[in-house]
């Protein structure tokens, strides 16, 4: 389960193509960063304990979980207009295939919501689905 959820993490900040390290000065721009961190962080939380590396605690597993229901249904709004800054690598392709990153982001929020994070099991396994 390690290598799945490193993989997923890094898969969706592809697909979102926002550097967490990286600080913005336009406003749209930072607020797309702060939200791929959430993202980031949240699923981190869920996929170590998924994982083995960290404990299962039912309260952070939720936590998570309403975390990342709460950011991807923000996805849309916060990437929607095509910002630019020279500190993001948001790609072309989101605003090119746009109906496409929206569904993902849909699907995202979806998945988020489907964890039962009242068990380890559970955790393990809606980390699939995200």
């Amino acid at each position: 389960m390690k290598f799945a959820t490193k993989a997923l993490v890094a898969g969706l900040m592809m697909v979102a193509g926002v550097a967490i390290a990286a600080e913005a000065t336009d406003p749209t721009v930072k607020a797309r960063q702060e939200l791929m961190d959430t993202i980031g962080m949240n699923i981190g939380i869920l996929g170590k304990m998924a994982g083995g590396e960290a404990a299962f605690d039912a309260a952070a597993a939720e936590g998570a979980k309403a975390a990342l229901a709460a950011a991807g249904a923000e996805i849309a709004a916060k990437f929607e207009p095509q910002a630019s800054d020279p500190k993001s690598t948001a790609k072309e392709d989101i605003w090119a295939n746009w109906d496409d990153f929206v569904k993902k982001a849909d699907a995202m929020k979806a998945a988020a919501e489907g964890i039962d994070a009242t068990t380890l099991e559970g955790v393990q396994a809606g980390m699939g689905a995200l």
